[in-house]
């Protein structure tokens, strides 16, 4: 059946694009972040150990909030190892990085999908699919306040 919301097909394209991109930086750190959780050591392992535990549960759940969107403009959203690797700005982590190092990967795991949600509002607010701004503006200021509460860790 046709899709008739108000936003055109070449916009609902872009835009699930964009949202696709933002889906693969999401669930790429949720892995990175999950990752971290199971093997952080050292003086912060409590305190790290909660957070990213935290961390990945938003990550996980908004995976669906974001895949959801992509449905909804009519587009199938990505779902495996190799969609999200192609899409996907944030590299990979070898090994198990120090506690210090796993904060700064994360901390440039939040700020990238920052930027790739930021990058998609041109589009989004040209086509007036206020939805996905709503959801954008949510995934934005989630991802900066938590690579600042990341980056307060490494003050000293």
């Amino acid at each position: 059946m046709k899709i008739d919301i108000g936003i055109p097909e070449k916009d609902r394209k872009a835009i699930a694009a964009g949202l696709s991109n933002l889906a693969a930086d999401n669930f790429t750190l949720y892995l990175k972040t999950h990752h971290f959780h199971w093997n952080v050591t050292g003086p912060m392992f409590q305190t790290l150990h909660l957070m990213f535990e935290t961390q990945y549960n938003e990550l996980w759940l908004a995976s669906d909030a974001i895949a959801e969107r992509i449905r909804a403009l009519g587009f199938p959203a990505p779902g495996t190892y190799a969609d999200f690797s192609k899409l996907t700005v944030i590299k990979d982590t070898k090994g198990v990085p120090k506690a210090v190092d796993m904060i700064k990967q994360l901390v440039a795991g939040h700020e990238a999908t920052v930027r790739t949600a930021r990058a998609l509002f041109p589009i989004v607010d040209a086509a007036g699919d206020e939805a996905t701004a709503d959801l954008l503006t949510q995934r934005i200021q989630i991802h900066e306040k938590t690579a600042w509460m990341l980056r307060s860790l490494l003050e000293q």
